[in-house]
């Protein structure tokens, strides 16, 4: 057999005043082909488990380009199509092939493009013709549309957020790819729409079980080879945002369509009850300060650069050094500029520093300090399961009691490793600052004695049935209660 494979992928906060372009993509991954690493990304899995997979079965695994860009706003059209021509020049010089197994997200938005996915994996099926098999990871946090599920024979998502599965899921994709390439099984793809859009973390109930009831169907029901939630997400104004849900069969569309309704009728009977209680900074504050001991983890939840904002608010930062807390480590303030004075300045340099609160309205107000500089690293990164994430050039600056890490290269907080890189020991604080909605929870809470769920704020678009979008369905909950009589 012949297989083709490639990544492209990056998740779009259309709201988001950051915009991406190749230089983005190269920050934080570009593999011509065969360079990819062995460690993979979030979205290029496919490619790492396709060399296991085609060495053990002996097949020819032909790797096309991998792009991963961290999560921002839109991207440049010029970008988006060169990487996009990039690949479908390497397939097309592969042919013939067996299948295409794809690395992508789900929630890219490009400028003149609200479905660079489907726009890519149409143009992939033009190529291979109707006959080969395609097939893609995908991330919970995107959009299926219409124009995805017609080009290709089915996809698998990661069931869990935090995404600590997508090695995993790569695996049961590829599982499927390989029985369905040796003739066992026939993959057919079957979807309901929730009609809902909501946030769905997997490491509390309701969403915990109902994952683990996913798990024991795909074992339990005779001919289902795979089902998935498409969780959605809301900080896309695409027409086709929303939470759907997956089920792939062998052969029987009927069968994957009754499970898909009966599971995603009950996902919308939950609607509402998934997201953990948030409280606002003060409160947050409070409860770290009343805890008998630590680290207390303060996550602000809604500057998370894994939801494409900046990660440079200050909302909670200010309200600690205005109540005097100490003993806190901050993980991180993006601000470019701020880590290019830190690197001017040397390791040891006590410097006034503004920082913070440079990319958005309300997000607070730059902090002016005067610091000291106490460690400087280039290219600087953190775990993330069994992968790494880049933060960039990165400075540790301290003042009154505050150590607060600034980063080069926007990333939300998804490990304790990104205190440790910088020479921080992070059990040893009493607080610890970090920026991420649930991604951080799976190491986090090994170490944390509390976590606080923040929000502070307005740095992205959390409230679905607020907010001014222009193209997303308005016939969904919670724009409207009941979205199953609801009209556009």
């Amino acid at each position: 057999m012949r297989v083709f494979t490639a990544a492209l992928a990056t998740e779009t906060n259309t709201f988001s005043p950051i915009a991406i372009d190749r230089r983005a993509f190269e920050a934080s991954l570009y593999a011509r082909p065969g360079e990819h690493p062995a460690t993979p990304t979030l979205c290029t899995a496919p490619i790492t488990v396709g060399r296991e997979v085609c060495a053990r079965e002996g097949w020819d695994l032909i790797e096309g380009s991998a792009s991963w860009a961290d999560p921002a706003g839109l991207v440049a059209r010029a970008t988006y199509e060169e990487l996009r021509d990039e690949i479908l020049g390497q397939l097309q010089a592969a042919m013939p092939v067996d299948g295409v197994v794809l690395g992508l997200h789900g929630a890219m938005v490009a400028q003149g493009y609200d479905d660079p996915e489907g726009d890519l994996l149409g143009r992939v099926r033009d190529i291979v013709g109707p006959d080969v098999l395609v097939c893609a990871e995908l991330d919970p946090h995107s959009h299926l549309t219409a124009r995805r599920v017609a080009a290709a024979n089915f996809f698998v998502v990661f069931k869990e957020f935090p995404h600590t599965d997508f090695v995993d899921r790569a695996r049961d994709l590829w599982a499927i790819a390989v029985r369905a390439l040796k003739g066992e099984i026939r993959p057919v793809m079957s979807v309901f729409d929730c009609r809902m859009i909501d946030v769905f973390p997997t490491s509390k109930q309701p969403m915990r079980g109902f994952v683990d009831r996913m798990f024991a169907l795909e074992k339990s029901e005779p001919g289902l080879l795979s089902l998935s939630v498409i969780h959605g997400f809301m900080a896309g104004d695409v027409p086709e945002m929303g939470t759907k849900v997956i089920a792939v069969t062998d052969g029987d569309a009927a069968q994957g369509a009754r499970l898909a309704e009966t599971l995603g009728r009950e996902l919308f009977s939950m609607r509402g009850t998934f997201m953990v209680a948030q409280v606002d900074e003060k409160t947050a504050v409070d409860a770290a300060m009343a805890a008998p001991e630590g680290p207390v983890v303060i996550a602000d939840v809604w500057d998370n650069p894994g939801g494409g904002t900046a990660g440079d608010a200050t909302v909670i930062l200010a309200e600690l050094i205005a109540r005097g807390v100490t003993d806190v480590a901050v993980g991180t303030i993006w601000d470019p500029i701020a880590v290019q004075i830190c690197f001017a300045a040397g390791e040891g340099a006590e410097i006034p520093l503004r920082f913070g609160a440079k990319s958005a309205p309300r997000t607070g107000s730059p902090i002016d300090q005067h610091v000291t500089v106490k460690r400087l690293v280039r290219d600087a990164q953190m775990r993330f399961g069994e992968s790494y994430a880049p933060f960039g050039d990165a400075a540790w600056i301290s003042f009154g009691g505050i150590d607060v890490i600034l980063n080069s290269t926007r990333a939300q907080s998804f490990d304790p490793s990104l205190f440790s890189a910088m020479g921080i020991d992070p059990k040893s604080r009493k607080i610890l600052l970090i920026k991420s909605t649930n991604h951080f929870y799976d190491s986090f809470s090994r170490i944390a004695s509390e976590i606080v769920y923040c929000s502070a704020g307005k740095p992205y678009p959390n409230r679905p049935a607020e907010t001014e979008y222009r193209k997303a369905r308005r016939d969904i909950w919670p724009m409207v209660e009941d979205p199953w009589t609801a009209r556009d």
